[in-house]
Formats: structure tokens, C-alpha cells, sequence
């Protein structure tokens, strides 16, 4: 069975060919710069998209009407961006009667990284721009136990770069430029298993100009990873599970990925990550798409902006 999946849901593009669960095509385009624009975001996903969906069944070295199953990115996400590719894949599917089906995001970051990690029942930690949770899986789906309370991980890093005005204001040059930084203490704020970081945002922002950006830097990092530290920390006492699977764009960070392994290994617990997977991609969605399909879930060939991952069905 061959699926190809179209992943729009903000700045990047991906187009991914999955055949028989291994992953034969996985192309990106990537718009990051200083903020996204969705208008702008989705015009150049328009542009790219054929170039990207010829580059894929190249890469796959298969035709379009060798594809048996279409999928998009349902959401959540920006709704200019999602639209691209789910009108997309439903002009495709349509031409080529074939099945087509929506897909969560959240959902597909974790599929992704338990596929390799070969984890039946892990304790997952989502770290990506648009939100951060912790979750385990309860029967048919994924219960949320611990998540922001206002902004995404993510965003807190590339907001901050932003405001720092760096030419690459996202998260791995903030890594950068923390590299030399000393610590400055910051707002620390964690109820259980949920944490908040709109109040640490604001006090580095106030700090600019008055400390050196490397230890402003330096201290956001550290400040936040410690919050989502602790609340997985509990919750891995609380739930004892044996596998910690970290996923979502945030958990391509070294420096996450060091205190998350640390967390684990002091509750016996087996730590996972993908190296190529956590970065938005159109393969992690394809995958998931078959894994849906072969189990009978069907969904609304619709895009949803606001898309809990509570409301994604998970019957394998």
C-alpha cells in the first residue's frame, strides 16, 4: 500500500511517500524567518507544492497513479496554510478516485517517534511552536495530563528571538547565542503537571538591554526546559511507564533532549527521540494516514484549525 501525505500546517511544506509503513519519499520546503505571515506562508506553499509533489514521487521513483491512499494535514494549524494542502490532496484523490483521509498533527509527531521507538504504551512529551503537552494513551486516544496553560514552548523560544531581533529568529540560533550565557533567575511557574510561560517571555523581554543577550538567552532555556522537566518528571511517577518519547519541532534541541534522558534514567524509564522526524514533515503524516486507514478510522475531509488531539481516534 502506497500513501502520500501533504503536511501545510504552517511554515513548512512537506510531501511524504509512505509504502507499506517505510518511509520511500520525504521532501520539505521550509519558509522560516523573522514571523509567519500566514497569507504569505500559504501563497508560497501554492508555488511550491507541485514542484515538492514531483520531487517526492521522483525521490519514491513511483507515479501518482501508482498512490493508493491521499492524506493532508487536518490540523490544528493556521487556516490558509492547511487549506493548500487539503485541496490538494482531495483534487488528487478525486481525479484518481481514491481514498483520501485527514490527519491530526499532534497526533502524527507521536506516531512518527513511536513507529521507530518501537514503544507500545510510552509517556509522551509534545514540544512544538504551536502547543506542549504531556500525554499518555487511554484506550482510543490520547489523554492530555499536563500541557501549557497559554503559549507553546516554541513559541516562547522564537518569540524571544524576535525580540532580540536576530536574522534567524527562531529556536536553534537562540540555542546559539545561549551557548557562552550565565544563568539570571527567572519566573518559574508549575502547577502539577500544566506550566505557563507567557510571564517568562514577558520578563526576558524586560531584561533586554539591561543584561547580556547570551545570558538572557541562556536563562529563558534553561528556565522553561526545567518547568517542562519537573511536570514530565511527575508524570512519569505518577503513570510508570517505561518509555519517555519526546517529539514535536522543540525536541530536536540538544539541550531538551539531555534533561529529558536524564529525567528517564532516574525512573528506570527508556528515553526516545527521533534525529530526522520531529521537524514538521509530510512522511510522519503519511504513516499515520496508513496506520488510520488499515484500522478502519475514517474522519471529516475538512480542515480544523483548532484540533485537540483528544478528538483523534487511535484503535491500533
Amino acid at each position: 500500500m502506497i500513501t502520500l501525505a501533504i503536511e501545510s500546517s504552517a511554515h513548512t511544506l512537506g510531501i511524504g511517500i509512505v509504502k507499506d509503513s517505510k518511509i520511500i519519499a520525504d521532501v520539505r520546503v521550509s519558509q522560516i524567518g523573522k514571523g509567519i505571515i500566514p497569507k504569505e506562508v500559504a501563497k508560497k506553499h501554492q508555488e511550491n507544492i507541485i514542484p515538492a509533489l514531483t520531487q517526492a514521487l521522483n525521490q519514491a521513483k513511483i507515479s501518482i497513479e501508482d498512490v493508493d491512499l491521499f492524506a493532508f494535514t487536518k490540523g490544528p494549524g493556521i487556516g490558509r496554510c492547511l487549506y493548500v494542502g487539503a485541496l490538494t490532496a482531495l483534487t488528487l484523490a478525486t481525479e484518481l478516485k481514491k481514498p483520501i483521509i485527514g490527519v491530526n498533527h499532534a497526533l502524527a509527531h507521536i506516531e512518527v517517534t513511536r513507529h521507530f521507538a518501537r514503544a507500545k504504551d510510552p509517556l509522551v512529551v509534545y514540544i512544538s511552536g504551536g502547543n506542549s503537552q504531556i500525554l499518555v494513551r487511554e484506550k482510543n486516544h490520547y489523554k492530555v495530563i499536563g500541557e501549557t496553560l497559554d503559549i507553546g514552548l516554541g513559541n516562547l523560544l522564537d518569540s524571544f528571538a524576535r525580540e532580540l531581533k536576530l536574522e534567524k529568529a527562531w529556536g536553534s540560533e537562540l540555542e546559539r547565542i545561549a551557548k557562552n550565557g550565565r544563568y539570571i533567575r527567572m519566573p518559574y511557574t508549575v502547577k502539577g503537571m500544566d506550566f505557563t510561560f507567557s510571564g517568562l517571555l514577558t520578563y526576558a523581554k524586560r531584561l533586554i538591554g539591561k543584561e547580556k543577550a547570551e545570558d538572557i538567552a541562556y536563562s529563558l532555556i534553561e528556565t522553561s526546559f526545567a518547568m517542562v522537566a519537573e511536570a514530565t518528571e511527575r508524570a512519569l511517577a505518577l503513570t510508570r511507564k517505561k518509555h519517555l518519547i519526546a517529539c514535536g519541532g522543540v525536541a530536536q534541541n540538544k539541550r531538551i533532549q539531555e534533561i529529558l534522558r536524564g529525567v528517564a534514567k532516574e525512573h528506570n524509564a527508556r528515553f526516545f527521540t527521533t534525529k530526522k522526524y520531529n521537524a514538521d514533515n509530510g512522511a510522519m503524516i503519511a504513516l499515520t494516514a496508513e496506520k488510520m486507514f488499515k484500522h478502519g478510522v475514517k474522519t471529516k475531509i475538512e480542515v480544523k484549525q483548532k484540533y485537540r488531539i483528544e478528538e483523534a481516534e487511535v484503535n491500533w
